[in-house]
């Protein structure tokens, strides 16, 4: 490899090991304080240095995860460990409350729009049923006079053969009879 190649993968392994560390992590776990307030603190340990306080029904971004210890990310950004003991994965039941009274409100409203949607489809059905039945009453009027009509063609189709048949045979008749006569070469008195 040139030199000039090797510079340019070095730095692609090097972002690539320092990436995570800075990038958070896209699969966080959310928790929730529970009991008494919380310090944060630089370590995992009583002997770590404060850097800030969680109080009850607070949300913590997990970011790892220690031997008794979490390390974790307050809403103010604010990064230490707390005790594993003392984080809940479930929110505390007034949050809960909250997000379930938000969520049926929701739901009401979502509720009422259908109802709504449902009478305007009620009674656009009511229009189109009607305008249906009209529409076939009238195609079976329509069926029955285009019978109608097909067979009063037909019967003057059919006095019109008969005409020109009876026509032919009369003529025909005539044109015979005087075929048939030979002069005769007797005179008569």
């Amino acid at each position: 490899m040139r030199p000039s190649r090797i510079v340019p993968a070095v730095l692609f392994l090097i972002a690539l090991g320092i990436a995570p560390q800075i990038v958070p992590s896209a699969r966080a776990d959310t928790g929730w304080v529970r009991g008494a307030p919380l310090n944060l603190r630089t370590g995992p340990g009583t002997q770590f240095k404060i850097v800030g306080s969680a109080k009850p029904g607070d949300q913590l971004e997990v970011l790892e995860r220690g031997d008794g210890w979490t390390r974790v990310r307050a809403t103010n950004d604010r990064i230490g460990w707390i005790a594993a003991g003392y984080l809940d994965a479930q929110p505390p039941p007034a949050l809960r409350l909250t997000q379930l009274e938000s969520e049926t409100a929701s739901l009401r409203s979502q509720l009422e729009e259908i109802r709504s949607e449902a009478a305007q489809l009620r009674e656009s059905n009511a229009t189109l049923a009607s305008t249906d039945s009209g529409q076939r009453s009238e195609i079976e009027s329509l069926k029955i006079e285009n019978y109608e009509l097909r067979a009063g063609s037909r019967y003057q189709e059919w006095i019109t053969g008969a005409l020109i048949l009876a026509g032919g045979m009369i003529l025909g008749a005539f044109l015979h009879r005087n075929s048939t006569r030979r002069p005769s070469s007797r005179i008569r008195l």
